[in-house]
């Protein structure tokens, strides 16, 4: 590989560490996967790299995915955390909007805040909705905060003051102080984050960016000691939430713009295989050894939220920052079988993780995991693991589901795996519905992308389940969120909100907001990028009909604005409307509540080459063996055929029962399912549904 040519992706995730390495001088991409290190992530990447052939010193690019912040975040190892707010509004954070989505549940639970009561500081300021000062800030004030932070202890503080993202000047002061009396503190204000309305939502994020910033902070710093050990002088970019790319430096003050990094990343892989494929729309659908994940594809573009709940909506936090709309569900590889009470049988949230792994792995697990269902019923090879780099313990699994799972409910070791299996692909199933059915979207008008080390094992039973008629394999699926980085671009997005009716629409003042966000979005690619890009702005508006409360997000195009065309404007509202509630009206007067806009520096994007054409549509020169499988209510045990997929041609076709056996994965092709090799080397399925 030409040294200086070299983008290096690295996706970390609970158990694998995937890396893929791109040589722009020949186009060649060349892939490693290795388990996650959790005692030093970044040694782990490192490793992985070194499974290519390449090294970092090599490299110009280096893009990485971290679920270090969410992980931060779900797990409650943040660090301890300040907020500082308007005098009469600390108890903002924990009252919420008195939301109780189980009314009649008795055991029902409140969100629970990151900072605690007495931690939250009231400082003696107030500006009104335009903005103008009501009450002056005290610096004196703010000196006394400081001294009582630090006696706290504290290693982080929020910064929320009343309609700061109106006039965000005494949270500058304040942050300005605090930072220069505890120089050792993570300080974080929310105009930094969100210039949106709803004092809730931005005390919430705010607050969530600074008990993940120390922790984010000090991983950053150790990757970049570590970079720097090895001789990496090249740019070091973070995946956002949105799939964009924005620089180390900011991803350390802005951490809560990481939360779906690695996840984002998978999604606009999909978007781009989508555009190569001359495919509009997709279910990105993503199973890896601790999660799976959905995003979606809607003609040609992802779909995002400005606002998402970490930790369920139930009893989740709010995060008002713009992401790519992915739910989770805690099924992957790794997750753990168990039964509870009353006998029945439940998968997940728990993870075995890298460490010790699921029962097979070798190294110290006790409890079935759905790797362990999988090899158990056939699915799995234990000897072409990762191309036989780790050999799977058969033995092992079935004892560890013979007493944990088949013998406590009176099945036999099959019957446990095939209904582990079963339940996982339920629970896959529900997180696809809340992308798509929920959205107002129906699932069986969408193909299917399916990628993760799990993904293929799963994704027509999924399919199967959703009366999807199409899935999708991409190349290399274990690897495909590290592709997605890839061709991730650049990106900032900003918000501003501006009331103002449609049909009054002070276009003029538009410009001038437009203006600022574009001249600041364009400085900062151009602080980041590893040279000259082309830039694409986009413009959108939140609007609601007058009289709602909330707004949906609509995408216009800077000509309309420029235009002063109210009757464009009005018209796509309509129709996202539309959608997303089953109803529009053209006679209603609508409003617009935030400007957005997002700037993004293009990167070249590597191009897969086209595979070689097969002169016969049998695939049995890619034949390497056959086995019995265990397919459960689809054919029960069957004899069945492995091919190797490096050996498989565009144009070659299979019909199930199958496995297509690669270095980070198996597609699973239950009993009359039929498989085309496209011209790109997708696998391309066809559902019997």
């Amino acid at each position: 590989m030409a040294r200086g040519q070299l983008r290096i992706a690295a996706d970390v995730g609970g158990t694998f560490t995937d890396v893929a390495v791109f040589d722009e001088a020949s186009g060649e991409i060349r892939l490693g996967k290795t388990l996650t290190t959790p005692a030093s992530l970044i040694e782990g990447m490192n490793h992985g790299v070194g499974k290519t052939g390449a090294s970092f010193a090599d490299a110009k690019l280096f893009l990485h995915g971290t679920t270090v912040a969410i992980n931060a975040l779900l797990e409650r190892k943040g660090a301890r955390t300040a907020l500082v707010t308007t005098k009469g509004f600390r108890d903002i954070y924990e009252i919420g909007r008195i939301n109780r989505p189980e009314a009649y549940n008795l055991f029902f639970r409140k969100h629970r805040p990151l900072v605690e009561r007495a931690l939250r500081i009231e400082v003696d300021e107030r500006m009104d909705a335009a903005g103008e000062v009501l009450q002056p800030l005290d610096d004196a004030e703010l000196e006394a905060v400081a001294r009582q932070l630090a006696d706290e202890g504290v290693e982080a503080v929020a910064i929320l003051f009343l309609h700061s993202y109106r006039n965000p000047d005494h949270e500058i002061r304040a942050r300005d102080v605090l930072k220069r009396l505890l120089p050792d503190v993570f300080v974080t204000a929310s105009h930094e984050l969100s210039q949106e309305y709803r004092e809730f939502e931005r005390t919430s994020t705010v607050a969530a960016n600074a008990y993940v910033g120390p922790r984010v902070t000090r991983y950053l710093a150790e990757a970049d000691r570590v970079l720097d050990k090895v001789g990496f002088g090249g740019k070091f970019l973070i995946v956002q939430s949105t799939g964009g790319l924005y620089d180390a430096a900011q991803a350390s003050r802005e951490c809560i713009r990481m939360l779906e990094s690695g996840p984002a990343a998978g999604v606009i892989g999909t978007r781009e295989l989508c555009a190569e494929m001359g495919l509009g729309s997709a279910i990105a659908f993503d199973m890896g050894g601790t999660t799976a994940k959905a995003g979606v594809i809607l003609d040609g573009v992802e779909l995002t939220a400005n606002q998402v709940m970490i930790g369920g909506y139930a009893e989740g936090l709010p995060v008002q920052i713009p992401m790519i709309d992915i739910e989770e569900v805690g099924t992957g590889g790794g997750s753990i079988a168990w039964v509870a009470h009353g006998q029945s049988l439940r998968v997940g949230p728990e993870s075995a993780g890298a460490v010790p792994g699921p029962v097979c792995y070798g190294n110290g697990g006790t409890e079935p995991t759905v790797t362990d269902a999988n090899l158990l019923l056939g699915r799995l090879a234990p000897d072409l693991f990762l191309g036989g780099e780790m050999p799977l313990d058969v033995e092992d699994a079935r004892r560890a589901m013979a007493e944990r799972v088949a013998g406590p409910l009176g099945l036999s070791v099959a019957e446990a795996a095939d209904g582990i299996i079963r339940i996982a692909v339920t629970q896959m199933a529900n997180v696809v519905k809340r992308v798509t059915t929920a959205r107002g979207l129906d699932a069986r008008s969408f193909a299917m992308v399916a990628y993760g080390g799990a993904g293929p094992l799963h994704a027509v039973l999924v399919a199967r389940e959703l009366q999807i008629p199409r899935v999708i394999i991409p190349n290399a699926p274990g690897h495909f969120s590290a592709y997605g980085m890839m061709v991730s671009d650049l990106r900032r997005d900003f918000v501003r909100t501006f009331f103002s009716r449609l049909d009054d629409a002070p276009f003029d003042a538009f410009d001038g907001i437009f203006g600022e966000m574009e001249s600041r979005g364009r400085s900062e690619i151009e602080d980041a990028a590893p040279g000259g890009l082309d830039v694409v702005v986009k413009h959108a508006v939140d609007m609601r009909y007058v009289g709602q409360e909330h707004a949906v997000t609509v995408e216009v195009p800077g000509a309309a604005f420029a235009a002063r065309d109210v009757a464009t404007i009005k018209a796509a509202f309509d129709v996202v409307h539309a959608q997303r509630y089953g109803y529009a009206s053209d006679d209603e007067q609508a409003e617009i509540v935030s400007l957005r806009l997002s700037v993004i520096g293009v990167i070249a994007k590597p191009r897969p080459a086209s595979l070689v054409a097969a002169d016969s549509d049998l695939a049995d020169a890619a034949l390497i063996g056959v086995r019995p499988v265990e397919f459960g209510v689809l054919g029960g045990r069957l004899d069945t055929p492995i091919y190797d997929r490096a050996r498989l041609l565009s144009g070659h076709r299979i019909i199930g029962p199958a496995l297509i056996q690669e270095y980070a994965s198996i597609t699973v092709l239950p009993p009359g399912d039929r498989l085309v090799v496209d011209r790109m080397g997708n696998l391309d399925i066809g559902i019997e549904v």
